[in-house]
């Protein structure tokens, strides 16, 4: 397990690592401590099962990895790859080809049990070590106890997907699986996080408040994201949203008055107390406007769609039974929507329907097909 902090070792590590037949990645970052989130590791290693542990956060960029990671010729393993292709392809710009997730490998093979820790105990007879999901990732030094698991959510994950790909190659469905990889490597990253004008509205019990109580919230939840960003914590650790709610419907105008508030102990009084009055009092004065309407609420299926889409349904848990395999893996909602919306006449219309993956067409085509066609409305003569 080597450590990569400077500049001069990760150019190093891009070199050794050009041209290697496959490579093994995986990310951590600090949601649960820091706010916003930041990336506090990068954790790779070789089919040999070599270990580099990348510090990004004494690196400005990792502009050495970018070759490795578009190489066609390397193999990149991931599990669960979204949220690590998120942070490479939306901070660094990288890009991938020829990408590999064992969690997707697992899905098509119906395995319940999706969890990196239970896919190695499983297919590598390996036992994890003791989990550090909630660690505080953007502490240094990492503790031995935080480097060992780091270094095992990479270690054996080119095996696993060795193993799992064999699995499907006998069941008939590793094309499947590369059609699905292909898909996720080219997938755009996503965006940052978008601030939700709404989501105050959405908290538990916000929907019991009259319109005041509302404002109220309103300015008690810009106050606690503005706290959050200036202390680099989590909105939840600085106030928990029960908190918010019952200090919206109180309406306390002094300190006195926050005395037994759900959540609320002195010494929170002590630290926001204040904060929280000017809040309130911005949110008794705010001018109340009346909540937008939506402006397109979401259509009532007509009643051929509907049945068409319980059609697709039925015949998806059938399928379902049979290959092994989970219902929204064989068939999306997503899907369904779309399908019994537009029903596609035949096997080429299918093909072009945004998202479907050709192995859909090819394994299932002709029994959806053949389900839409039974739920059309007869035809009078």
């Amino acid at each position: 397990m080597v450590w990569i902090r400077s500049p001069e070792a990760l150019a190093a590590l891009g070199r050794e690592l050009g041209g290697t037949g496959a490579l093994a990645l995986d990310t951590e970052a600090d949601s649960l401590h820091h706010y916003p989130e930041r990336l506090c590791l990068v954790q790779l290693a070789d089919a040999g099962g070599h270990v580099y542990l990348v510090d990004p956060l004494a690196l400005s960029d990792l502009e050495p990895l970018r070759p490795v990671c578009a190489d066609p010729a390397t193999l990149k393993v991931f599990h669960s790859a979204e949220n690590d292709l998120g942070h490479l392809k939306r901070r660094f710009g990288f890009t991938f080809t020829h990408l590999a997730d064992t969690a997707l490998a697992a899905r098509l093979l119906g395995i319940r049990e999706l969890g990196l820790d239970a896919l190695i105990e499983r297919c590598l007879g390996v036992k994890p070590p003791k989990s550090q999901q909630k660690t505080d990732w953007a502490r240094r030094p990492l503790s031995p106890a935080q480097e060992a698991y780091a270094a095992e959510d990479v270690r054996h994950l080119v095996a696993l997907n060795d193993r799992l790909t064999a699995e499907l190659r006998t069941l008939g469905r590793e094309s499947w699986f590369r059609e699905e990889c292909e898909a996720l490597a080219a997938a755009p990253p996503p965006s940052e996080r978008a601030v939700d004008s709404d989501a105050y509205r959405r908290l538990r019990g916000a929907s019991r408040l009259d319109s005041r109580g509302l404002a109220v919230l309103h300015a008690l939840f810009a106050q606690r994201e503005a706290w959050a960003v200036a202390e680099r914590r989590p909105p939840f650790k600085v106030l928990n949203p029960e908190t918010l709610v019952a200090l919206a419907a109180a309406r306390p105008q002094t300190r006195g008055a926050l005395a037994g508030i759900p959540g609320l102990p002195p010494r929170l009084v002590e630290r926001y107390g204040d904060g929280i009055i000017d809040a309130v009092n911005r949110g008794l004065a705010e001018r109340l406007v009346p909540a937008p309407r939506r402006s397109h609420p979401r259509p009532v299926a007509s009643p051929v769609v509907q049945k068409r889409g319980d059609a697709l349904k039925r015949w998806r848990a059938t399928a379902a039974e049979r290959t092994g395999l989970d219902p929204g893996v064989l068939l999306p909602q997503r899907l369904i929507d779309v399908l019994a919306a537009e029903p596609p006449r035949d096997a080429a219309a299918l093909r072009v329907v945004p998202g479907f993956r050709r192995w859909r067409t090819e394994a299932f085509g002709s029994e959806i097909l053949a389900a839409l066609a039974a739920a059309e409305p007869a035809r009078r003569s």
